[in-house]
């Protein structure tokens, strides 16, 4: 009698765990990636001197995306990998800040992101990316020209390039560990299993070798500071030259950490680190 009792009831309970797990596995990039997706706008409108640019990805996308040539005795440029939420018109101050210290920039927006077609995903995101190289070298900047920004999730999307493709030097923003640390630390449970996009920044940051700086918030509420600490030591432990800068107070949206001028001098001085002159 107990058995007739029990299977149904482990019947049921096994029946709502696949449907959870289903549920996760279906809805998990909802939660990952919060784009903007109405249109960015007029590049000029917003930021003087810019342009509005298209890349081309590798599986046939047309990605909008903002450039600002870089101005005086610098020639060199910075690819902005962009977070999981918004679009290009809120890293409008980024640009600018970036851009007052010379300094070209490319703010892309990902698939999905800002009026562009597509859903992101780890594999997505990768291919816009080398979009964006693809078309800064193609309008005539150099490899050593070239650095690297990613904020946040972007910081994932830029380590993984910078294996394949090296650049001068590398600013990252607020990086995790990896995607599934994150979601350890806001959810309190091991959610790596149920992951389908994975952004493991510190499997790829012990590998790849160019100038790095990495800024974060002591408040950061989404990043645990002490994930991008982790970030930063095992670059050194691969032997890269690492900039770590801390902004005492700051939380992971805050202004002054996402375009302030802790970030902008981190910039500057990781680009000298590697040999970039004429800027800042």
């Amino acid at each position: 009698m107990p058995v007739l009792v029990v299977m149904p009831v482990l019947v049921v309970v096994l029946a709502l765990v696949g449907v959870v797990v289903a549920v996760v596995w279906l809805g998990q990039r909802a939660l990952i990636y919060v784009p903007d997706r109405s249109p960015a706008g007029s590049a000029e409108l917003v930021l003087p001197g810019a342009r509005d640019v298209t890349l081309t990805t590798s599986d046939g996308l047309t990605l909008g995306a903002w450039h600002l040539p870089p101005t005086g005795p610098c020639d060199a440029t910075v690819l902005v990998a962009p977070g999981n939420g918004g679009n290009r018109a809120g890293r409008a101050g980024l640009a600018r800040a970036v851009h007052e210290r010379g300094f070209g920039v490319l703010l892309l927006d990902y698939r999905g992101y800002g009026g562009n077609p597509g859903r992101p995903s780890e594999v997505g995101l990768a291919r816009d990316v080398r979009a964006a190289r693809t078309y800064l070298l193609d309008a005539g900047v150099a490899p050593g020209q070239l650095v690297y920004l990613g904020e946040s999730l972007g910081a994932g999307v830029v380590v993984e390039l910078a294996v394949e493709h090296p650049p001068a030097a590398m600013v990252l923003r607020s990086p995790m560990t990896s995607l599934a640390d994150v979601g350890r630390a806001v959810y309190g449970v091991p959610v790596g299993w149920l992951l389908q996009d994975h952004f493991r920044v510190v499997e790829h940051v012990a590998r790849a070798g160019p100038p790095l700086t990495v800024v974060y918030g002591s408040d950061d509420g989404l990043v645990p500071p002490e994930q991008s600490r982790e970030v930063a030591r095992v670059a050194r432990e691969a032997r890269t030259e690492v900039v770590e800068v801390e902004v005492p107070g700051a939380g992971h949206n805050d202004a002054v950490l996402a375009q302030g001028p802790g970030l902008v001098a981190a910039l500057v001085e990781v680009s000298r680190a590697a040999g970039i002159t004429g800027c800042g």
